[in-house]
């Protein structure tokens, strides 16, 4: 049965992790009313703990909306935690609102949380219920998603060094999710997330898949995504044709693949097809490729001799030319893509899964070498004209959620894609 059958993807079942049945005697902590507080400690070295916060919702101010997300059940805001002035990002979740199928979710998500530490994860680190609300809190990520910085400054791409650095804090999350047994299944730009301090982190948790089952590895799994049709065109030829043979964690890296294929134009592979022609496309091995020939005249714009991004980006360039906003045509900036971008664009868009790298060969790339010559700071440079959210300097607009679901409205641009 394939993706399209509506009733498959509706009525699918949430398969539990196995270790639901090891912390089960915890589990009721995060789904009572009680005020309990569930605490999860990151991993060492990081500089965003925030394990030492008070679980009184009365402790938080929530100072901007930064996008929703679970089925639009969870609001998520910048508050600030008024005994320590720290920042933090607080999802907020009705559990009233849930069915039992999502709580079921929240639980395998929260769960999970206690087992995977990795610095370029994020998980839930604090957890804490107050009447039907379950409070998650986790370090605020200053720049946004890579979505979210694609939307708003970079439309016709990132530069490559950038995407570098933002793959290979992925890869190294998704290197971890694969030693310990698990699936990602939702790899895309609004889930790579990016800290004040130049840390890459990998969100999305919710769908993570586990390929354990009575202690042993599977080699391959059948069951869908949850949202599966938000997730079309990052999932890979395997996991949708659903037959006999299934899929394993090389899908995580087909969507890699297209995530590259997203920051590097800007726009999302497949995004414009419909879901049968997608399928198809999937299907018959047709993949996105990069296109180093501009598709409209370039005028006087003089491209990179050496066939390497520069690392300022060539949408720089482009925004540069004499013609004014509203002559200029609305599709990607002319790039000359290096020839080790394209080999990674290729090697992960592989129609057969066997023929796609691990993430821990992805690693060692050629594409991935620019990343340790250069520091932390000089790849944030790279992310000008975008600036890391900071505190509103006027008073909170809002006080915390009521047992309602009652959030305040949205008092920022800078917005984050849940999804």
């Amino acid at each position: 049965m394939s993706f399209l059958d509506c009733s498959c993807i509706s009525h699918a079942q949430v398969q539990p992790m196995d270790i639901e049945e090891h912390y089960e005697d915890h589990s009721h902590h995060f789904l009572s009313c009680d005020g309990s507080e569930y605490t999860l400690q990151g991993p060492a070295g990081c500089d965003d703990d925030i394990t030492g916060l008070s679980a009184d919702p009365a402790h938080y101010h929530l100072l901007c909306d930064l996008g929703r997300g679970f089925n639009n059940l969870s609001q998520v805001s910048m508050a600030r935690h008024v005994p320590s002035a720290q920042l933090v990002a607080v999802k907020s979740t009705n559990l009233d609102e849930c069915t039992e199928e999502e709580l079921l979710q929240l639980m395998n998500e929260v769960l999970l949380c206690r087992l995977l530490l990795h610095p370029n994860l994020l998980t839930s680190r604090f957890v804490f219920s107050s009447c039907s609300q379950l409070w998650v809190l986790t370090p605020l990520m200053a720049y946004g998603s890579a979505h979210s910085l694609l939307r708003t400054y970079f439309s016709d791409g990132m530069s490559e060094s950038l995407i570098a650095y933002l793959l290979s804090g992925v890869l190294k999350a998704l290197e971890y999710l694969h030693r310990m047994g698990y699936v990602h299944r939702g790899v895309k730009a609004s889930h790579i997330l990016l800290s004040a301090e130049g840390r890459v982190y990998l969100s999305g948790l919710h769908g993570v898949y586990s390929l354990m089952r009575e202690g042993r590895r599977m080699r391959a799994v059948f069951d869908m995504p949850h949202h599966s049709p938000s997730l079309l065109p990052w999932l890979s030829p395997e996991l949708l044709r659903q037959d006999l043979h299934g899929y394993g964690v090389k899908s995580d890296i087909y969507s890699l693949g297209i995530v590259a294929c997203e920051l590097v134009s800007g726009r999302v592979p497949f995004q414009d097809m419909a879901p049968t022609q997608m399928l198809l496309q999937k299907l018959r091995g047709f993949h996105c490729c990069l296109l180093d020939v501009a598709p409209f005249a370039l005028g006087g714009l003089k491209m990179s001799r050496s066939g390497v991004d520069s690392g300022i980006g060539e949408s720089v360039a482009t925004g540069s030319l004499t013609a004014p906003a509203a002559e200029r045509p609305q599709s990607p900036a002319p790039k000359n893509h290096s020839s080790t971008l394209h080999s990674l664009v290729e090697a992960c868009l592989q129609q057969q899964p066997e023929h796609r790298p691990s993430a821990s060969e992805l690693l060692g790339h050629a594409f991935f070498r620019q990343v340790k010559r250069h520091t932390t700071d000089s790849f944030l440079s790279l992310v000008y004209p975008a600036a890391p959210l900071s505190s509103p300097q006027e008073p909170p607009v809002s006080n915390p959620p009521t047992s309602s679901g009652h959030t305040p409205s949205d008092a920022s641009d800078a917005t984050w894609d849940f999804t």
